[in-house]
């Protein structure tokens, strides 16, 4: 397990080792066509600011070298917003007082007409982590009726057991997506202080259950904001490291959420800037020429249009954030977070073909483009 390993990278040498990388560790990290995780160091440390030019360029030709020039477009259905945890940060924390809600058969089919009208074939299915009402059962039944009309269903919902995973693959699904939100134990316990997810080894080891149950695809990612993103984002890379080299048959994306306004005060106190954001997402194109990396439309258009060419493959638009949002418009039910892109699936297209990149729906085998 991760966890075993995780054990032997203390956080405190993490930070101190990072922060001590020097411009000579990132010239040499640059030049380099396979880089190692001191390497990532290196890219993500504050020495590499001054190369974030010569970054972005690497990253911008293994990208299209890779992917090509394109981007694949995915949305998010939400199918409910009950949560039993309680999480400092999140809208649908179970502590909140908002109005809770579920959808049945005939609202989930409201909101596969209303995607499909979009263009949709690349559906992200989120729930709150509700386990007697949201459960494997009821994602199954769900699954029945959303499938039929997709081409890839991904889901990011609460970790499951070994066995129900092999269920979802049964009736269809892709990629989990699963965030540890921080690798650091004592700062999980504080913003996860009641519920299951309050279970920092069960987290951590849902990525092992998804391997053996033969996942195609798992994303994993932190919450930007929670804690220091340097020792988060290594950490990350960490296991990414550990899934490839033990789960070699599935394949993998990193996704970049960073923490927006909700229905509670969230933490301030460890916030990311756009120019460490570029940084970060050209250090793990460094690091890795094969994972996929997305980005969400809890950034700002003009940010999101900005890094288009530095190594994304995937992002998502004209998302609504609670259960009923593309059927119902607005509702009683409140957003997850807050949406900071809010352009129509067709503008961010035509942004995406401007920069000389083509929007794709469909992902054959693991090829972009052949659509």
């Amino acid at each position: 397990m991760f966890y075993e390993s995780l054990k032997s990278l203390p956080i405190e040498g993490i930070s101190h080792s990072i922060l001590s990388k020097s411009a000579g560790d990132v010239r040499l990290a640059l030049h380099k066509k396979k880089r190692d995780l001191e390497d990532f160091k290196a890219l993500i440390s504050p020495a590499a600011v001054p190369f974030l030019e010569d970054m972005a360029s690497i990253s911008h030709t293994l990208t299209a070298a890779r992917f090509g020039k394109t981007i694949q477009m995915y949305i998010p259905i939400y199918l409910s917003n009950e949560c039993n945890n309680i999480c400092t940060y999140c809208g649908f924390s179970q502590n909140l007082d908002i109005p809770r809600k579920t959808l049945d058969k005939g609202e989930i089919l409201q909101e596969i007409r209303m995607v499909r009208e979009m263009g949709y074939e690349h559906v992200l299915i989120v729930t709150g982590e509700h386990h007697k009402n949201v459960n494997i059962d009821y994602f199954c039944e769900a699954l029945e009726t959303i499938k039929p009309h997709f081409s890839q269903v991904s889901m990011e919902v609460q970790p499951l057991s070994e066995q129900e995973y092999r269920r979802l693959i049964d009736h269809g699904v892709d990629t989990v997506l699963v965030y540890q939100e921080t690798y650091h134990p004592e700062a999980y316990k504080k913003y996860h202080p009641r519920g299951k997810k309050a279970n920092y080894r069960y987290r951590l080891d849902t990525c092992d259950r998804l391997g053996r149950a033969g996942m195609h695809k798992m994303g994993i990612g932190v919450l930007l904001g929670l804690e220091d993103w340097r020792v988060d984002s290594f950490l990350c890379a960490a296991h990414l490291d550990y899934l490839e080299k033990k789960y070699w048959r599935s394949r993998y994306s990193i996704s970049f959420p960073r923490l927006r306004t909700c229905a509670q005060d969230i933490p301030r106190d460890h916030q990311i800037s756009d120019r460490d954001l570029v940084q970060l997402i050209c250090a793990y194109r460094l690091f890795n020429a094969e994972v996929e990396l997305s980005i969400s439309t809890r950034e700002q258009a003009s940010f999101r249009d900005q890094i288009l060419k530095l190594g994304v493959t995937s992002m998502s638009a004209e998302s609504k954030t609670n259960p009923g949002g593309y059927s119902e418009g607005k509702t009683s039910s409140l957003n997850q977070f807050e949406i900071c892109d809010h352009r129509t699936t067709d503008q961010v297209c035509r942004a995406i073909i401007h920069q000389g990149y083509e929007p794709v729906w469909k992902d054959w085998d693991g090829v972009f483009g052949n659509h």
